[in-house]
């Protein structure tokens, strides 16, 4: 049925997937489920009410749910953050001084909790007074011209501004001052930025293959959906309060490679490409996401949508969860928690037989089905297909390395993938990434969730002219070792007053040192982070180093880490394990080399005679 959010696409060409495509089922094996209907009347009546009501065009929480609510829902409900855009507060916020606004609790939340609804970061404890600022780049693509004004507001900070590459194919900028911050969002508008929405109880940004039209093995070109699911989510960037009070913050990808560079097991809704009796559409996981006190992978939902439904499925997800997520415990606020919440309330009668109770899909399955009858009452039909069997995604395929040259499907073409360390910029290479692809591609810019940048479009005849810049020679090159390709770190403490240890630095020398004493045969995927709140990934790396205060041998408390090791990405996709706790980061160096040797197929490398 067709609906004011129903957007016709057209399917990939038929030769993208064959019919003698194999099935891929990317978790547990399908178990027997009960009809939605039924699951949802069975359910306790009273859990499935609405916990929000529209008042005056924003969603505000009902009286009889505030108990026990956490401090953020309690600033949320003294005023609502859109506000601060949607009515110009920040506008008469940029013109107090930090003293005044310090002067007051209510203008001391717009800093430090508000604002973050307009991607604005206080750095309260390692940067009283500056800001980072999240931008909007739907699928990782940015133009030259959004790439210089970038570079444009940071350099006016001097040692304070810089940006980063994040984990969701994003920029990041900082060192931004609260009265600059009017004049920065109307530059960003008039480059077709936003940041609105980018921050605390809002969707983050939508992820997509970074490949996504000059793909030679591309399953679907995912742009167009994440375009359309950013404007959505802020109403063509002017703010939609209907979606900017949920629970948490919420995680969405397209797939449309068969490498799931998307990585959709960690996403709140991962869109898989699959067929259905002839139509081209999606199969959907949800739940996936990472926090401090628990990490949990996304599960299916037994649910298919044509790919003219992709906003109208979004827009159910979000509505069941904002409507009956849990807004106490922030650790337990998730979507996920919603689902095994249903799934505690799901009815013993109802379920499969009794030698199955114990088997944890099946546990899943029931909280599953009930979240997915709640999604399906809000859909403009109030019907959802079940899953397609016609997944479009190959299991068995080696995932294919990005950077370096490669060509494209337009003849004549290729892309170039640069590797950003740690993915930091400064002002200067911005402005020269901006030169190197308005000279040698077509003005565009592609980043990766791996903090990495790829160049598309470039004249196969000028690929040599371009990996002779100097930016590549010297600072991003297109060739980087096998240890160094695949590296992520967080910000770490130098700006997140939330991070324990230092990240970005030390993970580069630490893999420095490590490359001196070993030589490994292929990437080893190793990921940092500064906290428990693992912005990092740790739990997707070959090996992750999550920051933590640790003892020396002299019982003396120093920065540390704890090791996780054997996460894997990809369609046989699972979370890593912790391998070794509270390791002080000074004797890091030989364990990490140790765990190649031994689980990684390195080897130690001859020393030089007279070599320390």
């Amino acid at each position: 049925m067709s609906s004011l959010f129903s957007v016709r696409f057209l399917a990939p060409p038929s030769s993208c997937f064959p019919s003698s495509r194999p099935k891929t089922w990317l978790c547990a094996a399908t178990t027997p489920t009960v009809a939605p209907a039924t699951a949802s009347s069975e359910v306790e009546a009273s859990r499935l009410e609405p916990r929000v009501e529209e008042r005056d065009g924003f969603w505000v929480l009902k009286e009889e749910y505030r108990g026990g609510i956490s401090p953020q829902e309690k600033v949320k409900l003294e005023k609502d953050p859109m506000k601060l855009f949607m009515e110009g507060g920040i506008e008469d916020l940029a013109k107090m001084s930090l003293e005044e606004i310090e002067s007051s609790k209510h203008t001391k939340d717009d800093i430090d909790v508000r604002l973050k609804w307009l991607g604005l970061f206080h750095r309260r404890k390692q940067h009283y007074g500056r800001f980072m600022m999240r931008l909007k780049l739907p699928n990782g693509v940015t133009t030259s011209a959004q790439t210089r004004y970038l570079a444009s507001v940071i350099r006016k900070y001097g040692k304070d501004g810089c940006a980063d590459v994040t984990t969701r194919q994003n920029w990041q900028i900082r060192g931004v001052v609260l009265p600059d911050v009017p004049e920065i969002l109307k530059g960003l508008d008039e480059v077709g930025l936003t940041s609105l929405q980018s921050g605390m109880d809002n969707v983050r940004n939508p992820v997509g293959n970074p490949l996504a039209g000059i793909d030679p093995d591309e399953i679907v070109d995912t742009r167009p959906y994440n375009n359309l699911l950013s404007q959505f989510i802020t109403a063509n960037s002017r703010g939609n309060p209907a979606m900017s009070n949920l629970p948490r913050k919420w995680n969405v990808c397209v797939v449309g490679s068969h490498d799931l560079f998307e990585h959709p097991h960690i996403n709140d809704l991962a869109y898989m490409p699959a067929n259905k009796d002839g139509r081209f559409g999606f199969n959907l996981l949800v739940g996936g996401f990472f926090s401090a006190k628990r990490c949990a992978e996304a599960i299916p939902l037994d649910a298919w949508v044509s790919a003219d439904d992709v906003i109208p499925l979004c827009k159910a997800v979000l509505e069941a969860y904002r409507d009956l997520g849990f807004r106490g415990n922030r650790q337990k606020t998730r979507m996920m928690w919603l689902i095994d919440e249903l799934h505690g309330l799901f009815p013993l009668s109802l379920s499969v037989s009794a030698w199955q109770v114990s088997d944890k899909s099946v546990w899943q399955m029931k909280g599953i089905e009930v979240f997915r009858s709640e999604v399906e009452k809000r859909m403009p039909g109030k019907q959802l297909e079940r899953a397609s069997e016609e997944e479009l995604v190959k299991k068995k395929w080696e995932r294919r390395d990005y950077l370096g040259v490669h060509p494209q499907k337009q003849d004549g073409l290729s892309y170039v993938g640069i590797h950003i360390p740690v993915g930091r910029v400064q002002a200067d290479d911005m402005d020269e990434l901006a030169r190197l692809v308005d000279k040698y591609g077509t003005g565009e810019l592609r980043l990766t969730v791996e903090q990495n940048i790829i160049i598309p479009n470039v004249d196969s005849n000028k690929i040599d002219a371009l990996l002779n810049e100097p930016l590549l020679k010297e600072r991003f090159s297109p060739e980087p070792s096998l240890l160094m390709k695949t590296l992520v770190a967080c910000t770490g403490n130098q700006f997140c007053g939330q991070a324990i240890i230092e990240t970005k630095e030390r993970a580069l020398k630490v893999t420095e040192e490590v490359e001196r004493q070993v030589a490994v045969t292929r990437p080893v995927r190793m990921h940092w982070t500064g906290c428990p709140n693992t912005c990092g990934q740790v739990q997707v790396a070959d090996i992750g180093f999550m920051g933590c205060m640790a003892r020396d041998e002299n019982g003396k408390a120093t920065e540390g880490v704890d090791i996780f090791l054997g996460g894997r990405i990809g369609s046989d996709s699972h979370l890593a394990e912790v391998y070794k706790k509270g390791v002080p980061c000074k004797n890091l160096v030989p364990i990490v080399v140790d765990i190649l040797v031994k689980h990684f197929g390195a080897v130690q490398r001859n020393r030089e005679e007279g070599e320390d």
